[in-house]
């Protein structure tokens, strides 16, 4: 009799990617849907009525502009999960795992920076210094009617302090239980804490790439040799 021989064990499943956090900005998506139903109503009716060259002209045009509306307001998004940090911005996609970044700014843009000292804006996640301001004033606000509610609670006891706190909850803006911030700045906010606790990581690790965004660059190049060649032509 012939022993049997041993099998070999079956192949551990790798573990799941995490899901990704998408961030993209709103304003910028409805201003580039307003952009291109404007482009589209006037292209379709220069089309339409226009003349000689004019049809061309506007189909070169648009071919020119419409790529390039949809890569500055469309197409921006950051993809995050617990490996890596993914920008598509307009020209661009990089993908950044956690171990390689080194820091993540924010001032009048928010950029990511890698260990190598290549520096990345975040395009989905505009700065918007009237966010900051409109923060920073409520959380004054809510500062100011804290020492107040505090005061009063010092001054009339106990029973004038519960009823303090009851007028705090039916007035209009409950105070913050931390300190105000714009939505990108709390998005960042978010990244930083996922590359703190991520960067270690051994799913983290691996290199920087950057994949042009050609289905972007080849239509608005086709489109502005076609619209020189047109002009040229009279």
């Amino acid at each position: 009799m012939t022993s049997p021989e041993p099998q070999s064990p079956a192949p551990q499943p790798s573990e799941p990617e995490s899901e990704d956090r998408v961030h993209r900005s709103v304003p910028a998506i409805a201003g580039g849907v307003m952009l291109l139903a404007i482009a589209g109503w006037l292209g379709i009716d220069a089309i339409a009525s226009g003349q000689g060259r004019t049809p061309w002209l506007t189909l070169a045009v648009l071919l020119l502009v419409v790529p390039l509306v949809v890569a500055f307001t469309l197409r921006p998004a950051v993809y995050a999960n617990d490996d890596r940090l993914r920008i598509r911005n307009p020209f661009r996609l990089v993908v950044v795992p956690w171990g390689q970044v080194a820091s993540l700014r924010s001032s009048y843009s928010n950029e990511v920076l890698t260990e190598s000292g290549a520096k990345y804006q975040l395009w989905a996640v505009p700065v918007s210094l009237r966010a900051r301001k409109k923060a920073a004033r409520r959380e004054m606000r809510a500062t100011a009617q804290a020492r107040r509610e505090m005061g009063r609670d010092e001054g009339r006891g106990s029973a004038l302090g519960m009823r303090a706190g009851l007028d705090t909850g039916l007035s209009r803006e409950p105070l913050s239980e931390g300190p105000a911030r714009a939505e990108t700045d709390r998005i960042m906010d978010e990244l930083s804490g996922l590359h703190e606790a991520r960067h270690q990581a051994k799913s983290a690790q691996g290199a920087v790439t950057v994949r042009w965004a050609y289905e972007v660059l080849a239509p608005a190049l086709a489109g502005a040799v076609l619209v020189l060649i047109l002009v040229a032509l009279g």
